[in-house]
């Protein structure tokens, strides 16, 4: 018995890795460059903006924590905010409008042109995700989205996307907050480490 739990737990972590190597393979460069235009919207006085549902709406927080308080370096707060925390605002739209709004209103109100939207949606078909999107592109907010291998459509709505090659929710979340935490760290050296601290 403790052989076959040792094994799932084994293929399990097995299993993140080898969709984390891929995911990497795939995209290492567009991290580098996402990291250098967040960067350089945080300089010029610009916002992160977050958002999803669930487990991406824990990771969405958890990011704009990152950035608020700090990831790795002591330095100045960055502006983040997690559309998905405040309850009475979700529940106000929701019972008054449709949840599917729940994110692009929030957008409308405060996104400001040149703030970077950072959308996750493991699905990819998220209606409240994908309208907030939409609303972000009306308002000239800079686009970035986390999604799996399903979200092909949500992929060509972004102007930069990153997915995952896994269907499975697990797996693809995993890939999503070790995303998040690679841009938080690059993000911090590029604005506050001097060239021959990198």
């Amino acid at each position: 018995m403790v052989c076959v739990v040792e094994q799932k737990i084994r293929k399990a972590f097995e299993e993140s890795i080898q969709v984390k190597r891929r995911f990497l393979d795939t995209y290492v460069h567009l991290i580098g460059e996402v990291a250098n235009v967040i960067a350089g919207r945080l300089s010029q006085g610009s916002k992160v903006i977050l958002f999803g549902n669930g487990g991406s709406a824990s990771d969405a927080a958890h990011i704009a924590a990152e950035f608020v308080n700090r990831y790795m370096l002591e330095r100045p707060p960055l502006p983040a905010i997690a559309l998905n925390t405040d309850m009475s605002v979700i529940t106000s739209i929701a019972n008054d409008y449709d949840y599917s709004e729940i994110f692009s209103k929030q957008v409308r109100a405060l996104g400001e042109a040149g703030d970077v939207a950072i959308a996750i949606t493991t699905s990819g078909t998220s209606a409240n995700v994908l309208a907030a999107v939409e609303a972000a592109k009306k308002k000239k907010l800079i686009t970035v989205g986390f999604t799996g291998a399903k979200g092909d459509k949500f992929c060509t709505m972004v102007d930069y996307a990153f997915q995952v090659p896994s269907a499975q929710t697990p797996r693809i979340q995993e890939t999503h907050i070790t995303l998040g935490h690679v841009l938080c760290q690059m993000i911090e050296e590029i604005l506050f480490k001097s060239p021959g601290e990198m």
